[in-house]
């Protein structure tokens, strides 16, 4: 596949109102509520980058930095940071601010990994690349690759010395 898009092609936003039934007795937004959210918003980037149904793959260190209160308003920002031959890694970041738009502060992020999948929603397909344009774009596509090795290397279907990039960023540690 030889087409690419930009960041910008699918960054997406979602944004929710914490209302009564999405807390606990605190009175703070579930984690498992937040993480529905990131998944949806993560799903609908990475689908508008691959033109295709995706499935969520893997979900990295999942954040929680503040409490989100009953009325409290979220956005939820997801962009796809690289592109690998059937799936895309996506980078999802938390804002928490006030019902009246003030007090915006980041309260969470994540990042993502999304298959592509065929029409018939069975085989994984190839995506279109990613062109990274910005600093921040870039510097997220260089060290998807390192992420990906250790998420490879979690799940077991990487053995350590394999990962290249690791060894290239950390040094060879014998």
């Amino acid at each position: 596949m030889n087409r690419s898009k930009r960041v910008d092609d699918s960054r997406t936003t979602m944004t929710e109102l914490i209302m009564p039934n999405d807390t606990n007795p605190l009175g703070n937004l579930m984690g498992g509520n937040l993480m529905h959210w990131m998944d949806i918003a993560g799903g609908i980037c990475a689908g508008k980058h691959c033109e295709a149904y995706v499935v969520t793959a893997s979900v990295d260190h999942v954040s929680f930095q503040h409490p989100i209160k009953l009325g409290s308003v979220i956005s939820i920002h997801a962009q796809v940071t690289r592109a690998f031959r059937t799936s895309v890694e996506v980078y999802l970041e938390v804002y928490v601010s006030d019902f009246d738009g003030k007090n915006t502060r980041k309260c969470n992020h994540a990042y993502m990994t999304f298959v592509a999948l065929d029409e018939d929603r069975k085989k994984p397909i190839e995506v279109p690349q990613l062109q990274a344009v910005t600093p921040t774009e870039i510097q997220l596509y260089e060290s998807a690759v390192r992420r990906r090795e250790v998420r490879m290397i979690l799940s077991g279907r990487m053995k350590p010395e394999e990962a290249k990039d690791l060894k290239a960023y950390f040094g060879d540690m014998n």
